[in-house]
């Protein structure tokens, strides 16, 4: 899942931008709001992280303009305006979610998880596919009860590949989803992970097909 985050505030930008990182997201780092429409129409994401005390333009003015040229990307506020005026405000004005600051990383975490599941349509916090299950709270994926130890970036790739289990995913599906400004990930780097996945499912019943021209589609054997 693509992130956006639009924070001036450099400590916590920088804090959030690594935390979310480290959980498997793509994340890209604003710290004005003067830019983030001219962003938005050069790039795609799933979820915008927006301060409302910008030093530019007010957060809320960059979500009514967001709505009022028909983006409906999910936004979550982040701010220190803690009144209920505050949280209607931005609610109205076509927020998803709102947390005010000083907030706790674990609960920031679970509600970022809980946009992935509403867009991928998973109600549930573990994908199950055949005998494969992944925790997506505690990243841990288990085939048959045996753990499978995985890299930040292949629980990425196989999360997508679960998430739409029995659908082909194309290898810029991928890269859209998984890639940062200031990442070096390509389709090139899709085929290594998927190299390395294989190679970790081997003799579990799990494989990932290469449908060619299309891209990739999980494979298991049943329970």
């Amino acid at each position: 899942m693509r992130v956006l985050v639009i924070e001036d505030d450099t400590t916590l930008g920088h804090a959030l931008h690594e935390f979310l990182a480290g959980q498997g997201y793509a994340v890209d780092w604003l710290s004005a709001g003067g830019t983030v429409l001219e962003t938005l129409d050069k790039q795609d994401y799933d979820l915008l992280l927006l301060d409302l005390n910008l030093p530019d333009i007010s957060g809320l003015d960059v979500l009514r303009q967001l709505r009022a040229r028909g983006n409906q990307v999910s936004v979550l506020i982040l701010t220190a305006r803690d009144g209920v005026e505050d949280r209607v405000a931005g609610l109205d004005a076509g927020a998803d979610d709102y947390v005010t600051k000083p907030f706790e990383l674990a609960e920031l975490a679970a509600r970022v998880r809980a946009f992935a599941r509403r867009r991928t349509g998973q109600a549930q916090p573990q994908l199950e596919v055949g005998p494969m299950t992944f925790d997506t709270v505690g990243r841990e994926v288990r085939i048959r009860g045996d753990r499978i130890n995985l890299s930040v970036r292949e629980l990425s790739v196989l999360e997508m590949l679960m998430a739409r289990a029995g659908r082909v995913v194309t290898k810029r599906q991928i890269v859209n989803s998984l890639s940062a400004w200031d990442a070096d990930f390509s389709e090139n780097a899709v085929e290594v992970y998927i190299y390395r996945l294989r190679k970790r499912f081997e003799g579990t019943g799990v494989s990932i097909q290469t449908v060619r021209g299309f891209g990739y589609l999980l494979d298991v054997e049943a329970a």
